[in-house]
C-alpha cells in the first residue's frame, strides 16, 4: 500500500510540475490513473498486479514524454542566455580594444609633438631678445589671406607688430592680440610688407607677399647685383623688426627675382614670438 501511495505523490508532484493549459488533460489522466492504481492495491492477483506494472509504467514514461517539450525549452533559453552573455562579453572585449587604440594613437600624437617642440626648442638660440614659444590653433589658409591663429596673448605679453619666427626664420609678424590669442599675418600674405636687406652686396628693397610660397621684391636699384643664393634679411628700417633676421633666398625664375621663403609656412605647428621690438633692451 505505501508503495502504491509513494507513485501516486511521484506522479502527482511530476504533473504539478508542469505548467500551462496543455497539461490540465494530462493531470486529469494521472489523477485517475493513480486513484485506479490505488484502488487496485486491495486485489493481489496475478493478473491485476500485471495490469498495475503496465500502469505505472505509461504513467512514468507518460510523465517523461510530457516534461520533455519543456525541458527543450529550458535548455534552449540557458543556451540564449549563454550566447547573450557571450555577445556582452565581447562587446566589452571589443569596446576596450577600440580604446586601447585610441590611447596607443594619442600616444602615438603626443609623441610627435614632444619631438616637434624638441627640435624646435633646440634650433640655435636667437642672437638678440627674447621670446615666446607659443602653438599654432588656426591655420587661415585662403587665396587672399595669409595667417595664423596662436595660442598667446596679450595676458603673455605679445603685442602688435611683434615679430613671429619659425625657429630662427622670420615668418610674419603679430597684427591682433586677444587676451589668451594673437593673430599672425605671415610673409607671403599679399597684404605683408617688409623692408629687407640682400646679402652679399648690402642692397635695400621691399618684401612682398605673393600669395603663394614666395615673396616679390620691390624697388630694387636699377643696377642691383642680386643674384640667385643670396640671402634676405629684414633690415629694420621700418623700426618695427630687429634687423638681421633671415626671411628666405633669392631664386631667378624667367628673369623675375623671386625670394624663396625658408620656412614651409603651410606646416608650422609652433611659433616664436619675440619680446624686443625696434628700440627696446
Amino acid at each position: 500500500m505505501s508503495t502504491s501511495r509513494d507513485d501516486f505523490i511521484i506522479a502527482i508532484r511530476s504533473a504539478l510540475l508542469k505548467k500551462g493549459n496543455r497539461q490540465k488533460f494530462s493531470l486529469f489522466t494521472l489523477l485517475i490513473a493513480s486513484c485506479l492504481i490505488l484502488s487496485l492495491e486491495y486485489f493481489k492477483t496475478g493478473p491485476i498486479d500485471k495490469f498495475r506494472s503496465i500502469t505505472k509504467d505509461i504513467i512514468y514514461r507518460g510523465s517523461y514524454i510530457v516534461s520533455i517539450p519543456f525541458n527543450l525549452i529550458e535548455d534552449s533559453y540557458v543556451k540564449i542566455q549563454d550566447h547573450m552573455n557571450m555577445y556582452d562579453e565581447y562587446r566589452l572585449l571589443k569596446e576596450k580594444e577600440f580604446n586601447i587604440s585610441s590611447l596607443e594613437n594619442d600616444l602615438k600624437f603626443f609623441k610627435s609633438e614632444n619631438i616637434k617642440l624638441r627640435n624646435f626648442i633646440n634650433e640655435e638660440p636667437l642672437k638678440e631678445g627674447k621670446y615666446i614659444i607659443t602653438k599654432v590653433l588656426i591655420d587661415k589658409e585662403s587665396p587672399y589671406i595669409k595667417s595664423l591663429i596662436i595660442n598667446k596673448g596679450f595676458e603673455s605679453g605679445i603685442e602688435k607688430g611683434m615679430a613671429a619666427l619659425d625657429r630662427t626664420y622670420m615668418i610674419g609678424k603679430v597684427i591682433e592680440t586677444n587676451y589668451l590669442s594673437s593673430r599672425i599675418l605671415l610673409v607671403n600674405d599679399l597684404n605683408s610688407k617688409i623692408p629687407v636687406i640682400i646679402e652679399p652686396g648690402n642692397t635695400h628693397a621691399i618684401l612682398n607677399g605673393s600669395g603663394s610660397n614666395y615673396g616679390e621684391l620691390e624697388y630694387l636699384p636699377k643696377n642691383n647685383i642680386v643674384d640667385t643664393g643670396h640671402i634676405v634679411y629684414t633690415s629694420g628700417s621700418d623700426r618695427i623688426f630687429l634687423p638681421g633676421i633671415p626671411i628666405g633666398k633669392v631664386e631667378i625664375i624667367e628673369g623675375i627675382k623671386k625670394v624663396m621663403f625658408f620656412s614651409d609656412l603651410t606646416q608650422l605647428d609652433f611659433v616664436k614670438i619675440r619680446y624686443i621690438k625696434w628700440g627696446q633692451n
